[in-house]
């Protein structure tokens, strides 16, 4: 029997698709990591929030997209740096483990409030991304697949830029790379903090409306957060290049194990992966060796 190289094509163009995403939500972790030393096991639940707050300004205030859309990032923004000021600072300076389990506390906090204002019922996302089937050459693609990798490539670019030539960005840069020279240079480190959390809400933010948007929204989206932190350790906890290249790696994983193992075996077959490159480099692919683990 010939193989099906055709399928393999488009199962593997959607787990880059799906890759693009998690690497994106990669992004927004190893920011919050390098800044401020802090394994935010709620990223999931922040991408959660994200997806809801555009469900409640565009079916719930009736806002058009195009409003919808920047309005909700702005609230996630605020939601970021408000949680900074209110949970992280606090626990700056504590151990690692206690910082993890304040997290830990807050995905739960993040997941109540949701089921307590939306209720635990999955919701649909308005539509608004064309519903065309994409081809390339013989293969299909689903066309919110395709976008939302695209959406995922443009924000990682410009987060990259803004890092590299934004005053605020080369501050955040001279931050995570070291605090103490950060404070000597006349930075305000802890405003540095906030900006790193609200920047990586944002991010999270974006990454939740094209999730939502892909498969819909519930309390449950948050176990969107589990790969993503299997991204993150597979290409390191302080590496940008290590959680956009970890993203597209598990996505492909991913999409392989569903295909051709079922899907019961797609987190099986990350963790498999996950477990053998911590065996050949504990500290991920492109991680430095001086991260704590906890």
């Amino acid at each position: 029997m010939n193989f099906d190289w055709l399928f393999l094509l488009e199962i593997s163009l959607a787990g880059l698709g799906t890759g693009g995403l998690y690497g994106l939500t990669g992004l927004a972790f190893v920011i919050i990591y390098k800044a401020t030393r802090v394994v935010n096991l709620a990223l999931g639940d922040m991408l959660m929030a994200g997806a809801y707050l555009f469900f409640a300004f565009s079916a719930g205030a009736g806002l058009p997209i195009w409003l919808a859309v920047p309005a909700a990032l702005a609230a996630m923004g605020v939601l970021g740096m408000v949680l900074e000021r209110t949970v992280i600072r606090p626990m700056l300076g504590e151990s690692p483990i206690a910082s993890f389990m304040v997290t830990v506390g807050l995905s739960s906090i993040l997941v109540g409030l949701v089921e307590l204002i939306w209720t635990a019922d999955q919701r649909r996302l308005p539509e608004f991304f064309p519903s065309a089937p994409i081809r390339l050459g013989e293969a299909f693609l689903a066309p919110k697949i395709f976008y939302g990798f695209w959406i995922a490539v443009a924000l990682i670019a410009i987060v990259l830029l803004t890092f590299r030539y934004w005053r605020g960005g080369v501050a955040l840069r001279a931050t995570a790379s070291d605090q103490a020279a950060a404070y000597s240079m006349g930075i305000n480190v802890p405003r540095m903090f906030s900006l790193a959390w609200s920047f990586a809400a944002v991010i999270a933010g974006v990454a939740g409306i094209v999730v939502g948007a892909i498969g819909g929204i519930s309390s449950t989206m948050g176990v969107f957060g589990l790969s993503v932190l299997v991204v993150v350790i597979f290409g390191g906890l302080d590496s940008v290049a290590g959680a956009l290249v970890g993203g597209l790696i598990i996505g492909l994983i991913e999409a392989w194990a569903g295909a051709y193992l079922g899907g019961e075996y797609k987190l099986l077959a990350t963790f498999i992966l996950l477990v053998a490159i911590l065996l050949i480099r504990p500290y991920g692919l492109f991680g430095t060796h001086e991260i704590e683990r906890l």
